[in-house]
């Protein structure tokens, strides 16, 4: 059996584990991505779309002239984009989160493999949770930074308007707000972070308590009679 210390340790390990899996799935869930107001002007009169998405679909609404509303409707991201680039990115931004996912739960299963039993010091160890936790922690960076660029430099939210209200207006300018759905992600690599430093300070005491058990002969009392 597992010493208390090392149960203590690699239970709260896994608890943060769990925590960083939720959150995955919340952001997977949620759409509440991006906020967007997108510009166009006309040759009569000047058209505002108001967009709230996510990564699979969202609500837009429209606006005419000096305030005529069209009704809000839900729509598919996939089906509203038409660029290759835009569509490509989302595709890849999910595709990391899948398997941020899967890290994430591999990550939960080694630490509490470790807080219930003692596997062999191979991958089942420390190196399982450091391996895993640092592979999720890079994916939802890379997630976070892909979603911005799929923003700005491939125009994203211009795409959905178009898509969705069929506007051949020109596009003036488009402004921003990132909702809660992307900012969680941040505790999502806090979360990785406090799992890799826990397990770090176990395997730190562990490793030095040997190293204090395995002193060498020149500490050895000076009576000790040699043959």
């Amino acid at each position: 059996m597992p010493s208390r210390k090392k149960t203590t340790m690699f239970a709260s390990a896994f608890v943060t584990c769990v925590c960083s899996f939720v959150i995955i799935c919340v952001v997977l869930a949620t759409q509440q991505w991006m906020s967007s107001e997108v510009h166009f002007s006309g040759t009569n009169s000047s058209v505002t779309v108001s967009l709230t998405y996510g990564l699979f679909r969202g609500t837009c609404e429209q606006f005419v002239g000096a305030g005529l509303q069209v009704s809000e409707h839900t729509f598919q991201v996939a089906d509203n984009l038409h660029d290759v680039k835009a569509k490509s990115t989302i595709t890849g931004i999910i595709v990391l989160l899948v398997l941020g996912l899967l890290s994430s739960l591999l990550s939960s299963g080694f630490t509490c493999t470790n807080a219930v039993s003692n596997p062999y010091q191979t991958f089942l160890g420390p190196t399982g949770v450091y391996t895993w936790n640092s592979l999720c922690g890079i994916f939802i960076l890379i997630a976070m930074i892909l979603f911005p660029v799929n923003i700005e430099e491939n125009g994203l939210s211009v795409e959905l308007a178009r898509g969705c209200f069929t506007v051949v207006e020109t596009h003036i300018k488009s402004e921003h707000n990132y909702g809660y759905s992307y900012w969680i992600m941040l505790i999502i690599i806090v979360l990785n972070s406090a799992s890799i430093i826990i397990i770090y300070f176990y395997d730190h005491a562990r490793y030095s308590k040997k190293k204090e058990q395995e002193r060498p002969i020149e500490n050895a009392p000076k009576d000790v009679i040699l043959f």
